[in-house]
């Protein structure tokens, strides 16, 4: 076989000592998220790579993510982050992951599925702060929850809510704590419960804990801090890489790629790069001055990504030649500068790395 034009290296020693800063940050258990392929690091593998990690959840955004954990043979809990629909719950009760409720409704129907199976399922109060994306309001809480204790086929084992503002707005997430932790006052306290919840990776690293007894750490796991000041501590997961397919010298004013958005302005050697917008590199660093890493030294990219390529200025690179391995993004090139330049953040960098890009994974 051919080797890869573009590839994903996946350092999981890496995301072990990230798991073990997360440990250092906050007390307690942690749940690890997921979701989304593991943020593009490859659900399945790095399901695997954790479960022998003592992890209390797996954090997953829907019944098919779950489903692929159990499929690789990982028996770690599942905890299901969002609202479910009604034609998910059947599955959710059979196979007994966690749901996070935020509705009588739901709780309701929950309740009859595991009665019909003769079990009680464990489920978490999932409480708005602030988020506006789901959970119950605090505003008669406590007369709620006396409602779902009546339900005879649920245990409420746990109640979490999340963090919107925590790496962009402190004052706000000082008082979504002060809230928090008073409304599980109202409730009885901690001790009600056997799973407290509030800090997603920022919240983890900027913040006091509190009550809580579980994390939620997820971008941190994979090498980023979402707070500055905290990235030193966090080791690199993925890094990103391509080859050099072609390498051509142009004349002064020849037009590269699309649009004709650059034009050279001397002789230039231009290297060909086997990557583009196709395998979920950002179309939109596009003339913003991104850079790639070859040979030991940042070059720039001309003109628009395309597609499938793009290209880059080594005139002054030395011998670059056909077959040389390109760093895109990694411990050289932060991705965090190619999502700023690209005007977007860096999970989506991360998502949206597409599946014909091989995810290689390092011990």
């Amino acid at each position: 076989m051919s080797p890869p034009r573009a590839w994903a290296e996946i350092d999981l020693g890496a995301l072990r000592r990230n798991l073990s800063v997360a440990r250092e940050a906050i007390g307690g258990a942690q749940m690890a998220v997921v979701k989304a392929g593991a943020y593009g690091h490859g659900l399945e593998e790095i399901a695997r790579a954790l479960a022998t990690e003592d992890i209390a959840f797996f954090g997953v955004a829907n019944v098919g993510e779950a489903r692929r954990i159990r499929n690789a043979g990982v028996d770690t809990r599942i905890y299901l982050l969002g609202a479910t629909w009604a034609e998910e719950r059947e599955e959710i009760v059979a196979r007994e992951w966690t749901p996070c409720i935020s509705s009588i409704e739901e709780a309701g129907q929950f309740n009859r599925l595991a009665a019909a199976r003769g079990i009680r399922l464990k489920v978490h109060l999932a409480v708005d702060t602030g988020m506006g994306r789901g959970g119950f309001v605090a505003e008669n809480l406590p007369e709620t929850l006396a409602l779902l204790e009546r339900l005879e086929h649920l245990e409420i084992e746990g109640l979490g809510s999340h963090l919107p503002s925590a790496d962009e707005d402190r004052d706000f997430t000082l008082r979504q704590f002060e809230e928090f932790h008073a409304i599980l006052a109202s409730l009885g306290g901690a001790s009600r419960f056997k799973w407290v919840h509030l800090a997603n990776s920022a919240g983890l690293l900027g913040y006091s804990a509190g009550d809580c007894n579980l994390s939620r750490p997820g971008l941190m796991l994979y090498g980023i801090s979402p707070l500055d000041g905290f990235q030193a501590r966090l080791s690199t997961v993925m890094t990103l890489k391509s080859r050099v397919t072609l390498v051509r010298t142009l004349p002064a004013g020849h037009g590269v790629s699309y649009g004709r958005q650059f034009v050279t302005r001397r002789e230039t050697r231009v290297a060909t790069i086997g990557i583009g917008y196709g395998d979920g590199y950002p179309r939109h660093v596009s003339g913003k001055g991104a850079d790639v890493w070859i040979r030991g030294r940042r070059l720039p990219i001309l003109g628009r990504v395309t597609m499938d390529q793009m290209m880059v200025d080594v005139t002054d690179a030395g011998d670059v030649c056909e077959g040389d391995e390109v760093e895109i993004f990694g411990p050289n090139i932060p991705v965090t500068e190619i999502a700023a330049k690209g005007e977007t953040i860096v999970w989506e960098i991360f998502t949206g790395i597409t599946p014909r890009v091989m995810r290689c994974y390092l011990d």
